[in-house]
């Protein structure tokens, strides 16, 4: 053997290569460990088994000059073109898909998608290794595969009938992961496509509906309806309460959702017999339950307090007992009020409830009336950073600025069930202005609630 031969530059650049690689693809799967990277898992693949097994290779075919039909030197072959077919499905799922933002092309597509490319991928690799290592006919290896896929199609007709129509459905690309889907048995969002069916999350769980049974059935995609989504709550009232009342009332507390996108104003729409329809455009599908629950409840307080009947209820709450009790334990205290005052008064106040998270009071609005709470608690907020949120609780009352006629500096909703008694200016201003000490004290707590005030 010459000593200078090819095989000591083969030798030289495995001792010199195979160090360097190593502590290059240690220090990278290091460094990606650290940050949490996904590709650190390929890069250790390559450190522990792909360079290894490419130094022996190197090392048994031009440095020992093995033949290239030895059994050993074909094995270890076999083996490197396995862990190259394992780090290119594993560099491509982590490049493709782990790693791709949310919301983008790369984070959509269904996984049935991904399982036919990793299959279609390992099924080229296999018959480059049987083709060029083993020298297998690769003609005759896929007419046999051929005629076998065609008797176990026989055999699993349903199964592969799924498969079909999964992966024609998908190619026509009607929904896509995140989408919601309205079907004959479910209404919710889709989390996953695989080979046999479509899983969508609903609020009844994960219903899982077979690919051939969704292929062949209609159903709506609710993410591509175009514009805004749009939820219908239909209502019913007592056929005697004034429609357009009604209808005013329901968009009141419809403006009022937090869920309500702010580019479409609420439609209501009387359809006759007591019945009542509230269209409230929302951001996400994801809030159709949220939002039905949410109006449904204010509304019910609502309604009572306008003097109409939802469901066709009566509402028997404000009785004068409850009425002269909060009188007097509430507002004489805070008004200052003698039982003469009380008593005059009586006709004119209305015990009220509030529901959690439902506004008493809005700020830049003025208010019409003095709202004296009883019960609960109401937590007052601000957008101007110099005036901190507060929390009123029993004997507390809102809506002194309706004495001025100027408007709230700051938003009042419930923090739980409230119930207040409401006088309106009207009938509490004549009584309030022959009370010199109390319109002082009104005016000092309406400069302590002002933060220009306190600035």
């Amino acid at each position: 053997m010459n000593i200078f031969g090819a095989w000591l530059y083969w030798a030289l650049g495995v001792a010199i290569g195979l160090p360097v690689g190593l502590v290059l693809l240690t220090e990278g799967h290091v460094a990606l460990a650290r940050r949490g990277s996904h590709l650190a898992r390929p890069v250790a693949l390559a450190r522990n088994y792909l360079l290894p097994l490419g130094a022996l290779m190197v090392l048994l075919a031009q440095v020992a000059g093995v033949p290239g039909h030895d059994p050993t030197l074909r094995i270890i072959y076999t083996a490197f073109g396995f862990v190259v077919l394992v780090v290119l499905l594993s560099g491509l799922n982590v490049t493709f898909f782990q790693s791709a933002p949310k919301g983008s092309w790369r984070s959509r597509i269904p996984t049935i998608f991904v399982d036919v490319a990793r299959f279609l991928l390992i099924g080229v690799g296999l018959a480059l290794i049987l083709s060029h290592v083993w020298g297998a006919r690769i003609g005759g290896l896929f007419t046999a595969l051929g005629v076998t896929s065609v008797v176990i199609g026989l055999m699993l007709q349903n199964s592969v009938g799924q498969i079909v129509s999964g992966l024609f459905m998908l190619f026509e690309q009607p929904f896509r992961i995140g989408d919601w889907l309205s079907t004959p048995t479910a209404r919710g969002r889709v989390v996953e496509v695989n080979w046999r069916a479509v899983h969508i999350s609903t609020a009844d769980g994960l219903q899982v509906t077979p690919n051939s049974v969704l292929a062949g059935t209609s159903f709506t995609n609710v993410s591509r309806s175009g514009g805004a989504h749009r939820v219908s709550i239909t209502t019913t009232f007592a056929v005697a309460d004034p429609p357009d009342q009604v209808c005013a009332l329901l968009s009141r507390v419809a403006t009022a959702l937090p869920m309500r996108t702010t580019g479409e104003a609420p439609d209501s729409a009387a359809l006759g017999g007591g019945q009542y329809r509230t269209t409230v455009a929302l951001g996400s599908p994801a809030d159709d339950g949220a939002a039905q629950t949410t109006f449904l409840r204010w509304l019910w307080y609502a309604a009572r307090r306008a003097g109409l009947h939802l469901d066709e209820a009566e509402d028997v709450f404000s009785t004068p007992e409850r009425v002269a009790e909060a009188l007097r334990s509430v507002v004489a205290p805070a008004l200052r009020l003698t039982e003469d005052d009380q008593r005059a008064l009586e006709p004119y106040a209305t015990v009220v409830r509030f529901g959690r998270d439902e506004a008493l009071q809005r700020a830049g609005q003025v208010p019409t009336a003095m709202t004296f709470l009883t019960e609960g608690s109401v937590r007052l907020t601000s957008a101007d950073p110099a005036w901190p949120d507060a929390t009123l609780r029993h004997g507390a009352f809102l809506g002194v600025t309706t004495l001025t006629r100027q408007p709230s500096l700051f938003d009042a909703h419930a923090a739980e069930e409230v119930t207040a008694v409401v006088i309106d200016r009207e009938n509490i201003e004549e009584l309030v202005m022959t009370k010199p000490l109390l319109l002082q004290e009104l005016g000092r707590i309406i400069d302590q609630r002002r933060p220009a005030a306190s600035a």
